[in-house]
């Protein structure tokens, strides 16, 4: 690309390539590139930051030319900025070590909040951080080939993925955030959209953190076969197999699964449910499919209710939703909740927080709370 400018960080040095400039300019771009340079030198470690073809050449022309240059700016902004396409998918994208900006966090997530209330879309932006986040193999101890919520979504190899089915449409709707707010990760991103949709919803407030690194291409996706099937040959068996793996427990997979009290199943995408339903057939949002619970759109026990009374034709029941109530371990968790909406969001709480941290890096370590 025309007029590119790339920075690189690496063992202690600022180096810069800018386009041909006059001498005049050259010569005033290599003084501040060299006191950045002094700046600069303490860090010894080498690290990389995403940013969007937009914004890259005038974050350059920034730190060449500001007279506010300083370490303490360049200690949360040490990184290597590269053109990168636009597109979820890009595979132009870089590792990106830099923690995401906390007040493009705070102010996405009012545009996530502004999303919601136009387009009705809480269950896939849930389902978007949960499909990120749920491929983690604790047993991989290697970032980011133990998977879990690194962004790697985004790439299209594993957005193909048959579990993926649709989620597509959620890469779409946040689009515009991400390009607005080039100061967070996808990472980030994902799990701040879904987050904030279970709260929007009605949840329970989410104990969240931020800082997550993005995973840097295509290859770092995991193989596909990591998320729950709606219907194998033994749901509870699955179940555990899956969460597991994740590091979770059966509290957890009950928790988790109340989730379904938002959303509804398409069979075109997924091959499970009703076109439509009286629930569905009008919306809101783009209609049809076969919703768990009569009020799709809100976060409260009633997934649990509903399989436990089954008494509505028109409500879907998968497999492994039965599993809850069919299993002895699973059916202690679903009983408590179907009787207790209080003690169901406490639970769900941890649990949906766990699960977005999980395979996770973060920078700073700690993470970062908004």
């Amino acid at each position: 690309m025309a007029g590119r400018v790339s920075l690189t960080l690496n063992n202690g040095s600022f180096l810069l390539s800018p386009p041909p400039k006059s001498t005049t300019t050259m010569s005033s771009s290599l003084r501040t590139t060299t006191a950045a340079s002094r700046l600069l030198r303490y860090s010894s470690s080498r690290s990389t930051l995403t940013l969007s073809a937009s914004t890259s050449l005038s974050f350059a022309r920034s730190l060449v030319s500001s007279p506010l240059l300083s370490s303490s700016s360049f200690s949360q902004k040490r990184c290597r900025v590269a053109s990168v396409n636009r597109s979820f998918s890009s595979t132009a994208a870089t590792k990106c070590s830099a923690s995401s900006d906390p007040d493009q966090l705070k102010n996405a997530r009012e545009d996530i909040k502004e999303l919601l209330n136009s387009k009705f879309c809480h269950p896939i932006l849930v389902r978007l951080g949960w499909h990120d986040a749920g491929t983690y193999n604790k047993n991989i101890k290697e970032w980011p080939q133990r998977g879990g919520a690194n962004g790697s979504l985004r790439f299209d190899i594993e957005l193909k993925h048959a579990a993926n089915a649709g989620l597509v449409n959620a890469l779409n709707l946040i689009k515009d955030i991400k390009e607005k707010y080039s100061g967070i990760t996808y990472a980030d991103l994902f799990q701040l959209a879904s987050a904030t949709a279970i709260e929007e919803a009605g949840g329970p407030k989410i104990p969240m953190k931020y800082g997550r690194v993005d995973a840097s291409g295509p290859e770092d996706c995991p193989e596909e076969g990591r998320l729950p099937d709606a219907g194998p040959p033994s749901p509870a068996n699955h179940l555990r197999e899956v969460f597991y793996r994740m590091g979770l427990d059966d509290k957890d997979i009950v928790a988790l699964s109340g989730a379904h009290t938002l959303g509804r199943s398409r069979p075109e995408r997924s091959g499970w449910g009703k076109p439509e339903t009286k629930y569905t057939k009008e919306g809101p949002g783009a209609p049809g499919g076969q919703s768990w619970t009569p009020e799709w759109l809100k976060f409260d026990n009633s997934y649990f209710t509903e399989i436990k009374e089954k008494r509505e034709e028109d409500l879907l029941v998968l497999p492994t939703d039965a599993a809850i109530f069919e299993d002895s371990s699973f059916k202690v968790y679903a009983e408590k909740y179907a009787a207790d909406q209080d003690a169901f969001f406490k639970d769900y709480a941890v649990a949906h927080a766990k699960l977005s941290n999980l395979g996770a890096q973060f920078n700073p370590p700690e993470g970062i709370v908004i």
